[in-house]
């Protein structure tokens, strides 16, 4: 994934420097098709009265952006994706798998220059879902449940235009994701994610 970031990045720096900048004016809508990995912190927290330390592995899917400008550089963007996969350790062994989708809504400035390189920054609210949670390795049969959550989404990232209604686009977000984790309906702890989520696109004005 970082050799494909950087690849990508390289390739879009070429073609940006010939390419016009993006204006960005209100009513302006854009549509934008990625990949994306989540890379959790590491010590995700510890299970069962402090007994089973418990660690979440890396995801990667793919990323679909869309985003209203409210006013000139100001936008409204929401974040989906085809659902991320993780594996849950405790001290190196799998006890547990699970899928997530993270719908993100976020407020965004662009900065204006006369670059074709354009900037922008941003803040929101993140809703992270977990679907098909399975217990595995030594906890094999038992039933695993990791709930909900709503957090700060922080977001960051820079346009690289290649005309004027197209952009290959790389960037970054934090988001706050904890979560109560349940063993066969008992709660034995939280889940404390906190990912760094990097991912590149191609982001289309319309």
């Amino acid at each position: 994934m970082r050799n494909l970031t950087a690849l990508t990045l390289a390739t879009a720096l070429t073609a940006a420097a010939a390419a016009p900048a993006i204006a960005q004016e209100q009513g302006d809508f854009t549509l934008g098709f990625g990949i994306a990995g989540v890379f959790p912190k590491s010590n995700n927290g510890v299970l069962a009265a402090g007994t089973v330390p418990i660690d979440v592995d890396d995801g990667y899917s793919v990323t679909i952006t869309g985003e209203y400008f409210v006013a000139d550089n100001i936008g409204i963007e929401l974040l989906a994706a085809w659902p991320f996969e993780h594996d849950l350790k405790s001290n190196g062994a799998k006890i547990g798998k699970v899928k997530h989708l993270p719908p993100t809504l976020s407020l965004q400035y662009h900065f204006t220059n006369k670059s074709s390189m354009t900037p922008f920054i941003g803040a929101g609210i993140n809703y992270t879902t977990f679907t098909e949670d399975k217990a595995v390795g030594a906890l094999a049969g038992n039933a695993l449940s990791v709930g909900d959550s709503w957090g700060l989404a922080l977001h960051a990232g820079v346009d690289f235009a290649v005309n004027e209604t197209g952009a290959f686009r790389a960037d970054v977000r934090w988001i706050d994701i904890e979560s109560t984790v349940k063993l066969n309906g008992v709660d034995i702890g939280k889940v404390d994610i906190d990912p760094w989520v990097m991912g590149v696109s191609y982001v289309m004005k319309f």
